[in-house]
């Protein structure tokens, strides 16, 4: 299984195979669908299960193939590209969150023959999501995934990728094991997932009973404040990362002797080497800072400089994927390996490396306004403590708020309007503030002892083998975030 890998090892196994992704149309969805079919032209079909109905060819063209991330992709197959794609990729119609993936029975049956491996990237990873919407994604979508992955003769992998962060807030080292079912992160309290299932039912039917004047409206706050409750009632900080250790703990109770492999990575950044270094999708946590610094209209931001951000490049992740997928496939009844693909142990930087090359990048880059005057860059205050934050913003906005408050009360609401405007976006930050904090202040260190292991396996003798490299002790993170990840953001996200 590990012995012996290398690049020719990787991509032959891949050729003449059946894949289903899942989340094809996500960030690292993308960076998977387009290596492996560079690497691997004669893989025999990709089938990506999109939502859209009749639309998930389309979107597929628009959302996947038709990013700046297949460039190299087209440049390789010329006026061929196209019916190359057509040859290799079918789009499916269809959802995880549906028993049978959403599929009419012929289409789940026939594809069920096909599969040589699945790979589960799907998923909602907004902190505050409705707690139904990431139960049915995070956690019942496992379940419908296991359930067609139990119909797959052929099957000889299933790819999980979750989040490092399942771990919570733990501090020390963070050691790749799996999550027990009915797992707590609050010591004496057992998690059932039914129990979970039912009270979100529950609260659905009840909320319906005493709908007020926007009842979707009331049904939506409702449901993303269960979901945070909910979540930090049995210690882990946010709905996603909740949801997502649920999801691996339906993973290990349902599989069988299905082959599987839970991959954990951290705070996913920009490709590092290719296809295409910089490109990103989406805004991270360590990317407001760069949003906001490029800007200019982030004077304060919550976090320590001294602390370790575990962030590792999207391409990193993908790679240790397919080497994982290599590695252990066809292993039946074995326990699902874990992975961490993170940094923090191996190769550890800080929020100081990430603001020192911000700030080396903006004064030697600076912004230019649309007069064409160039804008100065700032300094940034960091709040080091969630007391000195609630200080701040108390002396800063708050107490202007409160006498804002009262001269409303005295002119009969002549302010009410502005009032209610500014206390709604105090609060908002404030919110922001709670449910992000943890990650600001995360003192956790991941062990990546079995993806060391997995590391060591591969020869990395050839410019090929190197097209598969994980390791991040590779990377310079200054250089990094100075040539690749900040130019990057500022290409592909601050558009």
């Amino acid at each position: 299984m590990m012995d012996g890998m290398d690049a020719a090892r990787i991509i032959a196994y891949f050729k003449g195979k059946s894949i289903l992704i899942t989340g094809s149309t996500g960030f690292l969805g993308k960076i998977l669908v387009e290596k492996i079919l560079r690497v691997q032209p004669d893989v025999k079909k990709i089938y990506l299960l999109v939502r859209g109905g009749t639309d998930a060819k389309q979107r597929v063209q628009e959302e996947v193939i038709g990013t700046e991330l297949f460039g190299l992709l087209r440049e390789k197959h010329g006026n061929g590209f196209q019916q190359f794609v057509d040859d290799k990729i079918a789009a499916l119609a269809g959802d995880i969150v549906y028993e049978n993936l959403g599929l009419e029975a012929p289409v789940f049956d026939e594809l069920a023959k096909e599969m040589d491996v699945i790979v589960n990237i799907a998923a909602t990873t907004n902190f505050y999501e409705r707690y139904d919407v990431s139960l049915d994604v995070n956690v019942m979508g496992v379940k419908h995934l296991c359930h067609f992955a139990k119909q797959c003769p052929k099957l000889k992998m299933l790819m999980h990728v979750s989040t490092a962060y399942v771990s919570g807030d733990k501090e020390g080292l963070i050691l790749e094991k799996p999550i027990k079912h009915g797992e707590s992160l609050r010591e004496g309290l057992y998690l059932d997932i039914e129990a979970e299932l039912r009270l979100v039912r529950d609260a659905k039917k009840e909320l319906k009973l005493n709908a007020g004047d926007d009842p979707s409206k009331t049904e939506r706050k409702a449901m993303k404040e269960l979901g945070l409750q909910r979540a930090r009632h049995f210690g882990w900080s946010n709905t996603y990362v909740f949801t997502k250790a649920m999801g691996e703990m339906l993973l290990s109770e349902l599989r069988g002797d299905i082959p599987a492999v839970i991959m954990r990575p951290s705070i996913i950044t920009s490709v590092m080497a290719d296809p295409l270094p910089g490109w990103m999708q989406g805004t991270r946590t360590i990317d407001t800072l760069i949003i906001g610094y490029a800007k200019q209209n982030l004077s304060c931001f919550l976090g320590d400089l001294s602390v370790v951000p575990d962030v590792i490049p999207g391409d990193m992740v993908v790679n240790a994927m397919l080497v994982a997928i290599v590695a252990h496939s066809g292993e039946r009844g074995a326990p699902p390996p874990v992975y961490h693909a993170t940094s923090s142990l191996r190769n550890p930087t800080t929020y100081g490396v990430l603001y020192q090359a911000g700030r080396r990048y903006f004064y030697q880059n600076p912004r230019v306004g649309e007069n064409g005057e160039v804008i100065p860059t700032k300094e940034m205050h960091f709040f080091t403590t969630m007391a000195s934050l609630h200080l701040y913003m108390m002396l800063t906005y708050k107490l202007p708020l409160e006498i804002l408050h009262l001269v409303n009360l005295l002119l009969c609401g002549l302010f009410s309007r502005l009032y209610n405007d500014l206390n709604r976006k105090y609060k908002f930050v404030m919110h922001l503030a709670d449910v992000y904090g943890p990650f600001a202040f995360f003192k956790g260190c991941y062990d990546d002892m079995n993806l060391e292991r997995l590391r060591l396996s591969m020869a990395m003798k050839t410019p090929e083998d190197h097209m598969f490299n994980f390791d991040p002790k590779t990377i310079d993170w200054e250089e990094y975030f100075y040539r690749i990840h900040i130019p990057g953001v500022l290409k592909y996200v601050c558009k």
